[in-house]
């Protein structure tokens, strides 16, 4: 790639289009403006008329607001896993992606925290899930699942906007130094936070930032093992399962992985960066989306032979009788087609190398991973332990606008962070051409 390129010919390349942003950009950013709207109006409707202009009902309590947060907060794991983890195992094909992935994670998690926070009822209440010294000496109860998910939330942010914002700092003085208008090199420079690029900025910077991705590594699996909790401290059948936290965190990485493709697939064609975002980057995250996509086939194996082999009438029914056949099997078979059923297409080199099909491979497997959360957590509370209790959860126009709005506010999120910010690690880049040329 850097043989293509001279060093100030890639900083000129990658900086044009945030400098001189492209037509289609003004009116994306309206498309994805008005569905934010339409978000913030339906979570004020929600929080000033009560949560029962949802579809929630006993006794499905959980419903479309924890599906999407469990949804959203597993999104955000590729991007630390990609930063982070591949960082310290010296992966040099991540230095084309790893940016695209970091700010996915930090407009993935915005996403996931609306949904605990309105599940409150009272969401302006929400400090009191902080454990802070309160006057009246009202803790948090700690045995609850809501104040670990406050804890998740906020720990995983706040790491991943540091790591993130860290590995900015070298390009944002580059932006600093090549901005026309003089208020944005003002802008730029205070975020640069005075780098020159000498050695001890170098040697300080490499230190922080291999330090923040081990510390950001070990949120990969602490986080979402904390959410799925959530569910595994219940007495519900589908639920209390041990196998619940490696689960999710398999569902939670390959979810990432299929957001990546749906992000820079587009990107890649839009921005004409087939040279620095080759097939060979294609193909890597191809074989990790097969990967999390086999671990994920074989945690749906295990449980369904776990709901079997445990006896428990209960747990086989849910397992062997009503996600397959029952008022939602539809779902349950589309989990199944999209989350193992097509990945099975990665085997072959050309699916692997094709924009086109992993963008589409990468939409399907984002549907099935939806649903996939969905039926775990409707079908383990519509068929009661009592047969008179038993209900059917039928979504709402403010559910499905919740849904659809965060989409467009995290699109939104991620068309200002093109605009504004270099969207490659221009710094990285340039670093990793040396250490090539020098092996060459």
């Amino acid at each position: 790639m850097t043989a293509a390129f001279g060093y100030a010919e890639i900083t000129d390349r990658l900086l044009a289009d945030v400098l001189r942003p492209p037509r289609w950009m003004k009116p994306a950013l309206a498309v994805t403006l008005l569905g934010s709207i339409v978000l913030f109006v339906a979570m004020a409707y929600t929080m000033t008329t009560g949560i029962g202009v949802w579809g929630n009902n006993i006794p499905i309590a959980w419903a479309f607001g924890i599906t999407n947060f469990v949804w959203w907060i597993g999104i955000g794991h590729a991007g630390t896993f990609i930063s982070a983890f591949l960082l310290l195992l010296e992966q040099k094909w991540r230095t084309s992606i790893n940016r695209f992935a970091e700010a996915m994670t930090l407009f993935a998690v915005i996403q996931a925290a609306f949904f605990p926070l309105l599940h409150l009822g009272r969401p302006w209440f929400f400090y009191w899930l902080v454990p802070y010294p309160s006057t009246m000496t009202v803790w948090p109860q700690f045995r609850s699942a809501l104040p670990w998910d406050v804890v998740a939330i906020a720990t995983y942010f706040t790491i991943s906007l540091l790591f993130w914002y860290l590995g900015l700092v070298p390009d944002l003085a580059t932006m600093r130094d090549r901005a026309p208008e003089r208020w944005r090199r003002r802008v730029y420079a205070v975020f640069a936070l005075g780098w020159y690029g000498s050695a001890p900025n170098w040697h300080r910077w490499r230190i922080a930032y291999g330090l923040l991705g081990g510390v950001a590594t070990p949120l990969v699996v602490s986080v979402h093992s904390i959410v799925s909790s959530d569910f595994a401290i219940s007495l519900l059948p589908g639920w209390h399962s041990t196998i619940f936290p490696p689960y999710f965190v398999a569902g939670a990485i390959y979810s990432g992985f299929a957001m990546v493709l749906t992000l820079m697939v587009p990107a890649r064609r839009l921005y004409r960066l087939e040279r620095i975002i080759t097939t060979r980057h294609l193909d890597a995250m191809a074989k990790l989306l097969l990967v999390t996509g086999l671990i994920v086939t074989f945690s749906y194996v295990v449980e369904i032979w776990s709901a079997w082999y445990s006896a428990d009438v209960f747990e086989m029914a849910t397992y062997l009788s009503v996600r397959p056949f029952g008022p939602y099997a539809w779902l349950f078979w589309i989990v199944i087609a999209c989350n193992c059923g097509a990945p099975q297409l990665l085997w072959s080199a050309r699916v692997r190398r094709s924009p086109t099909l992993l963008f589409a491979l990468s939409i399907f497997i984002q549907i099935g991973m939806w649903a996939e959360r969905f039926v775990l957590i409707v079908t383990s509370q519509h068929r009661d332990f009592l047969p008179s209790s038993w209900g059917l959860y039928v979504p709402s126009v403010v559910d499905y606008a919740l849904l659809f709005g965060t989409i467009a506010f995290f699109l939104f999120l991620f068309l200002l962070f093109l605009r504004f910010v270099p969207f490659i690690p221009i710094a990285e880049l340039k670093e990793l051409g040396r250490e090539e040329a020098t092996h060459d």
